[in-house]
């Protein structure tokens, strides 16, 4: 990869971090309508995994594409890896299903992993408030409940648009904020509508959300992570920095601009100013693991619990979208694709696009993670053929 400088690289990825906003903070308006993958389903092939490596391989080769892609399916004890392009561009090296990586929105799914496994033990309750458990946060915002800001209802303005947060992120890309006080940056601002009435994703619900958990046990949100989630389900390779660094080794993450070559934004921007929201950094193979429990695995939540969280907002979607038509429970999607319905979550941060999905049974599960961002706002026909290219993985999840 040739060097350009350095300047340029930062100005270049920040007027895509300004445009789309830092962990998919471009919140999405009150969905009416079904979210549908675009462009033509690709139909049963007949050498199917032949085929499902072809598709990756012209994503990669796609103007503006990612310089490489990794999918991991997993159908009970037997996990198939289906990777394209390189984790880096400099040395060539191949994809890894135990590379580290920025899981961006996905992490959204953990703090509701943590709320709902304290749902379970009697900590929290759904119908919590923010004024119960948070009372020094605005007394505006004090009606909303837990369940309003795991399923993005809260009507919670988001903190990653704010002016002043942008203004600090855009001259200092790894500027340490103090992760606890994000809702600082809208702590002047009203509700954007009474909690409860529509959906609109929001960054701010899901820090709001850690802090109710700080709040009901008294330790830590990380810490509630690894008692809660890691230790669990024995994800060693999973974790939540506050730093830029990630660690060894990692897929580099890209902003890739034709006609100038991709350019590496791995540790570009630090993740202190995402936290709950968006901070998490894993492996396809870790990240798997937690979506089959979170999904549907059977000691992982109640059965009462897991009936909550799959109460769905028909329409509502993460951003980006998921493949086929999407609709939003406690922070879980529902993905309803042409060969079956999957649950999971999405996310996009800079350098880095995931889709993570299993069964309701939590027999089947898979991830899909691109090293370059796209969304709604950043790359949407790259978009486009990426939710058909992940339609496709579903249908081989579910065939099988």
């Amino acid at each position: 990869m040739s060097a350009r400088p350095a300047a340029r690289s930062r100005s270049r990825a920040l007027l895509r971090l300004s445009v789309a906003g830092l962990a998919a903070s471009a919140a999405l308006a009150a969905l009416v309508h079904p979210v549908q993958a675009t462009g033509t389903p690709t139909p049963p092939p007949t050498s199917p995994h032949k085929n499902l490596r072809k598709q990756l391989d012209a994503l990669v080769r796609t103007a503006g594409g990612p310089p490489g892609v990794i999918v991991t399916l997993r159908q009970g004890d037997r996990t198939r890896v289906y990777r394209a392009g390189v984790a880096d561009t400099k040395t060539g090296r191949p994809l890894r299903a135990t590379d580290h990586m920025r899981i961006a929105s996905v992490a959204k799914a953990y703090s509701g992993a943590v709320a709902l496994r304290l749902v379970d033990r009697k900590k929290l309750d759904l119908d919590d408030t923010i004024g119960e458990r948070l009372p020094s946060l605005p007394g505006a915002w004090h009606q909303v409940t837990l369940r309003q800001l795991l399923n993005h209802t809260s009507g919670l303005p988001d903190f990653s648009k704010a002016p002043a947060f942008v203004e600090i992120l855009q001259a200092d890309p790894r500027h340490h904020f103090d992760s606890r006080r994000l809702l600082d940056f809208i702590a002047d601002k009203d509700l954007l509508f009474a909690p409860g009435s529509r959906y609109e994703y929001s960054n701010s619900d899901n820090i709001a959300v850690a802090l109710m958990a700080e709040a009901a046990t008294g330790r830590p949100y990380e810490r509630l992570l690894d008692r809660l989630v890691y230790q669990p389900l024995d994800l060693r390779q999973t974790s939540l920095p506050q730093g830029f660094r990630l660690p060894e080794p990692y897929l580099h993450g890209y902003d890739v601009t034709p006609p100038a070559p991709p350019e590496d934004i791995s540790e570009l921007i630090g993740a202190s100013g995402v936290w709950a929201s968006g901070g998490i950094v894993s492996t396809p193979k870790d990240l798997n693991t937690f979506i089959r429990a979170w999904a549907g695995g059977r000691d992982f939540l109640s059965k009462q619990t897991r009936h909550q969280q799959r109460t769905f907002i028909p329409g509502a979607a993460s951003e980006p979208a998921g493949p086929g038509v999407n609709a939003g429970g406690l922070a879980i999607f529902r993905y309803a694709t042409r060969c079956g319905t999957v649950y999971g979550h999405t996310g996009n941060f800079p350098g880095y696009t995931q889709f993570a999905a299993g069964t309701a049974d939590g027999k089947r599960s898979l991830t899909f993670s691109i090293t370059t961002q796209t969304s709604k706002t950043v790359k949407p026909e790259l978009l486009a053929k990426v939710r058909v290219v992940q339609e496709d993985f579903v249908c081989a999840l579910l065939r099988d």
